[in-house]
């Protein structure tokens, strides 16, 4: 691609322009035009730095807002609005394969029903947009997990405040609880939302009020006690090609990898979990990101499973503590020209083969009224700590948290003990950063 001077922009675009990208450089990897031409779904900086040092030509396909930035970085670009659903939804399929793109790569919750439907017609494959659909749509996954024999936890659909009024009290029915026990728990999540988007723990009836009618319908789940974790698996040719255990310390807060050999003691067990999970979900390719419970007496639950990156930049964790480019590793399984033997050399030996371990934590603000941000001694001194992205507040009032809420920023650490990297996420919720 010709480098764009950026004496030939106008001053607007070319305000946009970041001298160290390879692509204004000239220092970006030569593309071999015999492997995949790849379509990235959404705007992700770090995914365009992976793509910039890949052998695999690609395109962005994002709103239309990142057209300055793209041109003013020699960055190959096509507007796409991804929340329009009209007649012309398809056309962007028609667009991508006229342009003779391979493949589409998710990179964000909103775009894995695009990625099915693009894929569709790119690979010529109709059963790929109901498979997107399933890993969209929080109760169609669980019924199809049920239908392939893996557990989950009760779970229903709520439309209004009664239904879940009903469901909490069946649940602790069913639990055999008395009059005067304390119920147990219930969690209401939206049914295509990232992460813990409107995901709420419901503790009394009353609390059922709090929930606004515009999160409606709901799905409703019974509350299951144990280890939570997470898992990253790279799959080409359905057979898991990296499967990597990320170890949550408080959900919503704080994660690191790999995991402790605690949880690594599992390592069989999960993977045979998420093998059965690409067998009833029928995944020939690309990277999955489940979530599971494991219980006291080694029951493993199924939580839910996303096709996309994961968040708290679980791929930059991964490549600090790995060394290989998550966004990259993606890229790779999803080529339908990529060969066994390239795929095979490309990941490391799990654990074994990590270097550390990368650990971030969440920063929500614990008072009610903050003037400034302010780094506790504690984390900055800390060998561990390596960098951080928060930036001092805009406003005094801190919003109420909507359900598990939207952090303020990370806070990243790397170090060569997971005793020590757990004991450190889990005290950083004790420490005020704005004040």
């Amino acid at each position: 691609m010709s480098i764009t001077s950026e004496k030939q922009l106008p001053e607007a675009v070319a305000a946009w322009r970041d001298p160290e990208l390879d692509s204004v450089k000239g220092t970006e990897t030569p593309k071999d035009p015999n492997k995949g031409y790849i379509a990235l779904l959404g705007w992700s900086v770090n995914a365009i730095k992976a793509a910039q040092k890949f052998d695999r030509r690609y395109v962005v396909v994002a709103p239309e807002w990142a057209a300055d930035f793209c041109t003013a970085n020699n960055i190959p670009f096509l507007p796409w609005d991804f929340i329009r659903l009209n007649d012309r939804s398809m056309e962007i399929a028609e667009r991508l394969k006229e342009e003779g793109v391979d493949v589409a790569i998710p990179l964000f919750e909103e775009t894995v029903e695009w990625s099915g439907a693009i894929n569709s017609v790119l690979l010529d494959s109709p059963r790929m947009f109901g498979q997107s659909i399933l890993f969209r749509d929080k109760a169609l996954m669980k019924r199809r997990a049920q239908l392939g024999g893996i557990r989950v936890g009760i779970f229903e659909e709520a439309h209004e405040k009664e239904d879940i009024v009903r469901f909490m009290k069946r649940v602790n029915q069913t639990l055999l609880k008395l009059d005067g026990d304390p119920d147990d728990p219930i969690h209401v999540k939206a049914f295509d939302k990232a992460g813990c988007l409107g995901h709420r723990m419901i503790r009394t009836i009353d609390e059922i009020e709090n929930i606004p009618d515009d999160e409606y319908p709901l799905l409703m789940e019974s509350h299951l006690s144990g280890w939570e974790f997470a898992v990253e698996a790279w799959i080409h040719d359905g057979k898991i090609q990296f499967l990597n255990i990320s170890e949550y310390v408080t959900l919503g807060y704080s994660v690191f990898v790999p995991a402790t050999a605690e949880l690594e003691s599992w390592r069989n067990a999960i993977t045979k979990q998420i093998e059965l999970l690409i067998k009833t979900f029928d995944i020939q390719f690309g990277l999955i990101h489940p979530e599971y419970f494991v219980t006291a007496d080694g029951e493993m639950y199924f939580g839910e499973v996303a096709y996309r990156p994961p968040g708290f930049k679980a791929f930059e964790l991964i490549e600090k503590a790995y060394g290989f480019n998550a966004y990259q590793a993606s890229m790779l399984v999803f080529d339908p020209k990529s060969s066994k033997e390239e795929v095979a050399a490309f990941f490391p030996r799990e654990v074994v083969d990590a270097k550390g371990y990368a650990g971030c934590f969440g920063v929500y603000p614990r008072r009610r009224v903050v003037s400034k941000l302010e780094m506790p001694e504690e984390t900055i001194n800390h060998p561990y700590f390596e960098s951080h992205e928060l930036v001092a507040p805009t406003e005094e009032t801190v919003p109420d948290r909507s359900a598990f809420g939207t952090h303020w920023g990370l806070l990243f650490f790397f170090g060569d003990d997971p005793i020590k990297m757990r004991d450190l996420l889990k005290a950083q919720e004790d420490l005020d950063f704005y004040v």
